[in-house]
């Protein structure tokens, strides 16, 4: 018998109990996936959030770094409300060496916020204070993250940074980084 045949003959309250099952094994199945490992979904683990601080070990371009906890291996962080050049993008060079100069090796404190789908902590990063992102974008090293009509968090500082030309703003016709991926995929 053919499959569809099969299952127009089922009564309704088996059906809803095979839907019921077939619903809480994905559950299970993602709850699980979203542990497990390397790149395993968007899932938070309450661990990482929270406040914390850390020496600067390696930034990996301009919004992207690993800071090892006073105790602890280092974990890798991506700075939450902005979007830097990627690195193969005009701008993206002078953003990570801007990093770089700015925090490595210096001690830092860190609000982590959520985990992205790259197992990244995304978190607002202050040395001495200062907000690392809202000054990366102010000096023109990174956008403002938009998202779905939000202009993001530093959209004051983006504006003076194109005001004054500072950085990526200094050419009128400087790409977003999410259309640059779009455009051109990554790097």
């Amino acid at each position: 018998m053919h499959r569809s045949a099969q299952l127009k003959n089922v009564p309704p309250h088996r059906a809803f109990g095979r839907f019921v099952f077939a619903l809480s094994f994905l559950l299970v199945l993602g709850a699980c996936a979203g542990h497990g490992g390397e790149g395993g979904g968007q899932s938070v683990r309450s661990a990482k959030l929270g406040d914390w601080s850390g020496t600067v070990t390696r930034v990996t371009d301009g919004d992207t770094l690993s800071i090892a906890p006073v105790s602890g291996a280092p974990r890798k962080v991506r700075i939450d409300g902005i979007d830097a050049p990627e690195s193969c993008q005009t701008g993206g060079a002078a953003a990570g060496a801007a990093l770089h100069r700015k925090v490595m090796g210096q001690r830092v404190q860190v609000a982590t916020r959520a985990l992205d789908m790259y197992q990244r902590e995304l978190a607002t990063v202050r040395l001495d204070g200062q907000d690392v992102g809202a000054w990366l974008v102010e000096h023109g090293h990174a956008w403002s993250y938009r998202y779905r009509g939000d202009n993001g968090p530093y959209l004051r500082e983006e504006q003076r940074a194109r005001r004054a030309t500072r950085g990526v703003f200094a050419d009128r016709r400087a790409m977003n980084p999410r259309e640059f991926r779009q455009t051109h995929g990554p790097c």
